[in-house]
């Protein structure tokens, strides 16, 4: 259970490295910022808590399959190697207002971890949610595919610190 507190401890020591400016610049008019990136994290990591809870609370949905993709996302601990296309509310996600919104974030992000943590481990239920691609997720289930989701976007963050780069060597 300590990647994904491993992983957003990650995410906050790199959001040190980064202006306001720098958290606002898009390589594309398509692509997101690294600002909008770490919004889209909280956004989501906040979503899969939600489900969390729902899980531990009762056991509906408890026999209820996996879809195949995500099986096979789960059995290799990441998602495959390549640009997903999400949602078409993605392209809805806004800038950040200021650095210090992301930081307080990932500090009640972490707090809000800790809390599931605590209630998985403790729960009687079996309960599952429904994704909106793969099927149905137990407590934890949801719980290892949030920290899946951080280090895809490792890859992301990747291609946008190397726009960074060039962009501020310009």
């Amino acid at each position: 259970m300590k990647d994904l507190d491993h992983i957003i401890d990650f995410w906050t020591k790199e959001l040190e490295r980064y202006t306001i400016i720098q958290l606002r610049l898009k390589p594309s008019p398509h692509s997101w910022s690294l600002g909008q990136l770490y919004i889209h994290l909280l956004n989501d990591t906040n979503y899969y808590i939600e489900q969390i809870k729902i899980c531990v609370s009762a056991d509906h949905n408890s026999a209820e399959e996996m879809a195949p993709a995500a099986k096979t996302m789960l059995l290799n601990n990441e998602f495959p190697d390549a640009v997903i296309e999400g949602a078409p509310s993605n392209a809805l996600i806004p800038q950040p207002g200021n650095k210090e919104q992301l930081s307080i974030g990932l500090v009640r992000l972490k707090e809000e971890i800790k809390e599931v943590e605590r209630l998985i481990s403790q729960t009687q239920y079996r309960g599952k949610t429904q994704h909106p691609g793969l099927q149905y997720f137990s407590a934890e289930e949801w719980y290892r595919f949030a920290g899946m989701h951080f280090r895809h976007h490792l890859r992301q963050k990747k291609r946008i610190d190397d726009f960074l780069k060039s962009a501020s060597a310009q």
